[in-house]
């Protein structure tokens, strides 16, 4: 048995899920119906909306250094959640890149992320001075 706080409304239900013999999948403790389609999403197919910072660039392309009191990171974030399983690989792709400053909220810093139909879009708009 593996349990659960359901995360998809405020009533944040425990749940416990079960699989039987057969390996059917039950889900008790939800107050509502998103409850299983949550239990049963975490289960087969778990995902997450990450949040990472890139390494930020001036437009000469140097880094912002103390005197400019902008900062030297800039926040990104996914569309919208993204498979568990591949998180590590996203923050590796991450990690390498550089956003060039001004940085505007929504701008997207990678598209289809690591061919998902996920995009890595800036959180927070930066600018460049």
């Amino acid at each position: 048995m593996r349990e659960l706080i359901c995360i998809t409304c405020p009533m944040g239900c425990h749940l416990a899920v079960d699989t039987d013999e057969r390996g059917e999948m039950k889900v008790t403790g939800n107050r509502c119906v998103r409850g299983e389609q949550y239990a049963r999403e975490e289960i087969f197919n778990p995902k997450r909306v990450v949040t990472f910072t890139c390494a930020a660039v001036l437009p000469d392309g140097s880094v912002p250094g103390p005197e400019s009191n902008l900062p030297r990171r800039v926040p990104v974030r996914t569309t919208i959640a993204f498979p568990k399983e591949r998180i590590p690989e996203l923050l590796g792709a991450l990690r390498g890149m550089t956003i060039r400053l001004p940085a505007v909220r929504g701008s997207v810093v990678l598209k289809k992320a690591l061919d998902t139909e996920v995009d890595v879009i800036v959180a927070r708009s930066i600018a460049s001075e």
